[in-house]
Parts: structure tokens; C-alpha cells; sequence
């Protein structure tokens, strides 16, 4: 009989959409949940018909009940603890974006997964848009000939989940810089292309829509990247300043035409222009989700993206495989972010980015 995996979930709030797919999979048991939060534990609990003895607060004992994978759904700053605890202890995780919130918390995940020998995967959903694939097929055919540049957007205003004017509360996200919530775009752009980053340089240090959060506040960042293969990216990143509809955006530029999604998100029509297959551009669907998937697949809140990144992820625990998006290409996708960062506190120097694995 095929194993059926024990899973825990860490971090109720996002792990409830990744928790109804795990309990979906007939290859899974979801077993153990812990939050720090009583309420939410008992949320989940009741939602996932856990006993008492499933439920935990302290972190240390709910890895060692018994778990081979660990879901890391908490927040950034806590990722690296949460993910080497989870590896020594012989659980394989997988982690929620970003991987973490420092090089050096890079690092040490790093360590632990080439130390104990454990599967490490990020949770990238983006890359596991539908479209995604369309287009690195086309990447890869030649069809757009050699991608010459790429520019990617996240435009999210969320300022009540980084500072409560209301009640002077500083949420965990009072920390996060914009250009350290990355993955979601550069995520999808070197899938794509196949490509690492090897130099950053980053702008922006404004305040003027949340002079409170420092960090998290910063008005919008821009980071400027330039790929092991000589292409350049270019990301633009805000959590405050307003924007209707909050968007993905993605291009790519190639030596024989351009894909591009629309400014007004994906999952709406695109556009598409190849040199000797069309006179001028054409619209194109950019869709977010897999057709050939069940409607039960979108219960991870992105559309089917969650529920192939766990099948993915499961297949490759289940063939012995290092996972898709492993420690390499986890630290390829969140490094680059968090060095462009520290360019535009420096002022826009341009800055060597590590290869980590």
C-alpha cells in the first residue's frame, strides 16, 4: 500500500487554504496544527475534526508528534527557526514564501537541508499559474527568440496588516520591506527563463503614505536585476500606495516579440506579438487556472496553483526527487530581493547576489 503522509500545518491563517488540500489528498493525513493563537487553533481544529492532541502552541512539541511533512504558513521572520527546527527533526517542509527574511537565514536553511539530507521546498504558487507553463514553452521553442528583458509588478496595498493607526499596533509585516516580498514575481520570471540572478541594484526609501513603518511602509521599491545570462529584470513593489485592481504583471522581451499579461491582472487577456507570425499584436488568454482540474482544486485561494504545487510536491517525495522549487531555486527566487533591499538603503549601488546552494 502506498505511504500516506502525516502532515502538520504551522501558522492556521494561510495554512487553512493549504490544510483543505492536504485534507483533500487521499495520500494525506492532516494531523497537527499550531498557532500561538487559542481562537484560531480552534477554528482549525473544528475545521479539520483534529483531537485535542493534534492541537499545539508550542512549536517544539508539534514537531516532534510524529510529522514527515511540515507546512511553514507563519510569518517571514520566523521561517528559518521554524524550517531547521522541522528539518532536525526529520520532517520534510514546505515552506510559504518568502524562504526568509535575511541572507544569512538563507544560509542557514541551506545548511540544514544539505546537513540532514531532508526535502526542502518553497511554496511559489505563482509559478503554478496556468499560463506559466504556456509561456516557458514558448521560452524554451525559441519562439520569442532570446529573452532579452523582463519586467515584473506585485501592487498590493494591505496597510492594515502592517500598522493599526487605529490602535498603534505594529503587525509582524512593519518589518517586511517591499522588495523582500519577491518570490511572486521574480518566481515566475526565472521559471520561465530558466535563469538566476547574479547583480541587484534597488530604489526607494519614501514614506509618504505611512510615515509610521519605516520599513514596511516604504511608498514602492524598484529593483533592478542582471541575470547569469546576461538578460535584465526589473520588479516594482508596493504594500501601500493605492491601486485598483491590486496586480500581477509580467513581460517578457525577446529578440522575436513579447508576451505581456494585462494591467489590469492576470487571468485577463494579454498580449502577444511574434515577428513573421503576425502583422501586429494579438490578444491572448493568460489564464490563472488548469482546466483539466477539478473546481475542488481552487481551494487554496489562488486559483488551482496550491493544488498543483502539492501534487507536485508530494510526487517528488513519493519518486525520491529533489522537489521543483528546492533549496537552490528557493534561494534564486528570495536572495535577489532581499539584496536589492539593501541596495536602496545603500542608494542604489549595484550589488553582487550570492548563490547560496
Amino acid at each position: 500500500m502506498a505511504k500516506r503522509w502525516r502532515v502538520g500545518l504551522v501558522g492556521v491563517g494561510r495554512g487553512s487554504g493549504y490544510g483543505k488540500l492536504f485534507a483533500e489528498e487521499p495520500r494525506c493525513e492532516v494531523v497537527a496544527c499550531c498557532d500561538l493563537s487559542p481562537q484560531a487553533l480552534a477554528r482549525f481544529q473544528k475545521e479539520l475534526h483534529l483531537p485535542d492532541s493534534g492541537c499545539f502552541t508550542d512549536y517544539a512539541k508539534f514537531v516532534q508528534s510524529g510529522l514527515d511533512i511540515v507546512f511553514v504558513g507563519t510569518p517571514m521572520p520566523v521561517h528559518a527557526d521554524q524550517t531547521v527546527v522541522a528539518l532536525e527533526a526529520g520532517c520534510a517542509v514546505l515552506s510559504e514564501v518568502t524562504a526568509a527574511s535575511t541572507v544569512e537565514d538563507c544560509k542557514r536553511i541551506v545548511d540544514a537541508v544539505r546537513r540532514t539530507g531532508k526535502p526542502y521546498m518553497l511554496a511559489e504558487n505563482c509559478i503554478y499559474w496556468h499560463f506559466v507553463a504556456q509561456w516557458k514553452e514558448w521560452v524554451a521553442s525559441g519562439r520569442l527568440g532570446e529573452i532579452v528583458h523582463a519586467e515584473c509588478e506585485y501592487l498590493h496595498p494591505i496597510p492594515t496588516l502592517i500598522y493599526d493607526r487605529a490602535t498603534g499596533v505594529k503587525k509582524w509585516r512593519f518589518t517586511r520591506a517591499p522588495l523582500h516580498y519577491c518570490t511572486h514575481s521574480l518566481g515566475p520570471i526565472l521559471e520561465m527563463t530558466g535563469d538566476r540572478i547574479v547583480r541587484a541594484c534597488g530604489l526607494g526609501q519614501g514614506h509618504r503614505v505611512m510615515p509610521e513603518a519605516p520599513i514596511g511602509g516604504i511608498d514602492m521599491q524598484i529593483g533592478l536585476f542582471e541575470t547569469a545570462k546576461g538578460m535584465s529584470i526589473k520588479i516594482l513593489r508596493t504594500s501601500v500606495l493605492p491601486r485598483e485592481p491590486a496586480i500581477h504583471y509580467y513581460v517578457l522581451h525577446g529578440t522575436k516579440g513579447f508576451v505581456e499579461s494585462s494591467r489590469v491582472g492576470v487571468g485577463n487577456p494579454g498580449l502577444l506579438y511574434v515577428v513573421g507570425e503576425m502583422k501586429t499584436h494579438q490578444a491572448i488568454e493568460v489564464p490563472m487556472n488548469d482546466p483539466s482540474l477539478p473546481e475542488s482544486a481552487r481551494a487554496g485561494g489562488h486559483g488551482t496553483a496550491e493544488y498543483s504545487l502539492i501534487h507536485d510536491f508530494l510526487g517528488s517525495l513519493e519518486r525520491g526527487e529533489t522537489p521543483r522549487l528546492d533549496v537552490k531555486r528557493a534561494m534564486d527566487m528570495t536572495v535577489p530581493g532581499l539584496v536589492a533591499h539593501e541596495s536602496a538603503m545603500k542608494g542604489g549601488v549595484w550589488l553582487d547576489v550570492p548563490a547560496l546552494a
